[in-house]
């Protein structure tokens, strides 16, 4: 009994050996005191109940503390908690100390929760970095189209990274630049003898101004000539105003052929009506004659004038002929 005693109790012991360094990491906190940073037991245990890394902490508190970096374990851990990457911090930190650039450990971090790269950022400050715009289409006033590329030349705005804006914004602005240089030239060789014209009217601008970069110069790279496009908008309004026209004379067209058909209605109309009335005049003869108010030699006397009509009409018509027929053969006359 007392053997099964004892071995519960070496187990217990051993048990509690192995839960005591896996909370106390022992030689995490030797290497801290061995690299001269404060650092307590009690502390180590509070970031594993906290479930926080102690050994990235601890790495990047060493290496903040080796670099001469004022920063205590309780600003990393707040860092940490916040959801910030305290080892890149660190780095930009000591990237902007050995570049001689102002940054604080608080900015740091706000640049970081931010959601920029601080890291980069200081490197972009010491190396500057090259945006090169896509090609921009623009035309001068004599209707030729160019076409212009840029490389813009940034560096980072430390103090502008927090709410400023990125480089779209850089894009774009350079963009609207080089469109109102082009399409303020009278003519586009100016353009394509001084391409360093639109360089000075970007620059003058200001373009950088809200952004969370500097801009250090404009180089247009290339510069094409497009299509003529004021020629182009010619011919287009030329063959509008063509369409226009024939649209036109197509209604004027079908409003005469309406108006014919009417005057073709209205002929047949009236020569129906004269057809009507002729035939009504052997009628009224016929009772004439019955009722006495017209004699037989007075309807002779008609039928004589009315033979006498046709026969003056039908030698004019000859004689309309033979001339015709007379003119045709003698091409003098």
């Amino acid at each position: 009994m007392s053997e099964i005693l004892l071995g519960v109790i070496v187990l217990a012991i051993l048990l509690l050996i192995v839960v005591f360094f896996r909370y106390v990491p022992i030689g995490l906190w030797v290497r801290a005191r061995a690299s001269g940073v404060p650092m307590t037991i009690g502390s180590l245990v509070g970031m594993r109940l906290r479930r926080i890394s102690p050994h990235r902490l601890v790495d990047t508190l060493i290496t903040a503390s080796k670099a001469g970096l004022n920063v205590n374990i309780d600003q990393l851990e707040k860092h940490f908690l916040a959801g910030g990457n305290i080892e890149r911090v660190i780095k930009a930190q000591i990237s902007a100390q050995q570049a001689g650039i102002p940054l604080q450990f608080e900015q740091a971090c706000a640049i970081d929760l931010a959601g920029r790269d601080v890291l980069e950022a200081v490197q972009m400050s010491v190396n500057p970095k090259i945006i090169e715009t896509p090609p921009v289409s623009a035309m001068a006033i004599d209707g030729i189209e160019l076409r212009a590329k840029a490389r813009v030349t940034v560096r980072t705005n430390i103090s502008q990274l927090v709410g400023g804006a990125g480089e779209e914004t850089i894009i774009a602005r350079v963009g609207e630049g080089i469109v109102t240089t082009i399409g303020s030239s009278k003519s586009h060789k100016e353009v394509l003898e001084n391409p360093d014209k639109i360089s000075q009217t970007v620059l003058n601008k200001g373009l950088d101004a809200g952004t969370a970069y500097e801009i250090l110069s404009i180089d247009i790279a290339d510069v094409d000539v497009g299509r003529n496009i004021g020629a182009q908008l010619q011919m287009d309004q030329a063959e509008a105003d063509r369409r226009i026209a024939q649209a036109k004379a197509e209604e004027r067209r079908a409003m005469a052929v309406a108006r014919e058909q009417e005057m073709r209605a209205e002929v047949q109309e009236m020569r129906a009506k004269v057809v009507a009335a002729e035939a009504e005049v052997p009628l009224a003869m016929a009772d004439a004659l019955r009722t006495g108010k017209l004699g037989v030699m007075d309807y002779y006397r008609l039928k004589n004038v009315s033979a006498d009509t046709s026969m003056r009409e039908a030698i004019s018509k000859s004689a309309e002929i033979e001339g015709e027929k007379a003119n045709k053969d003698d091409p003098s006359k």
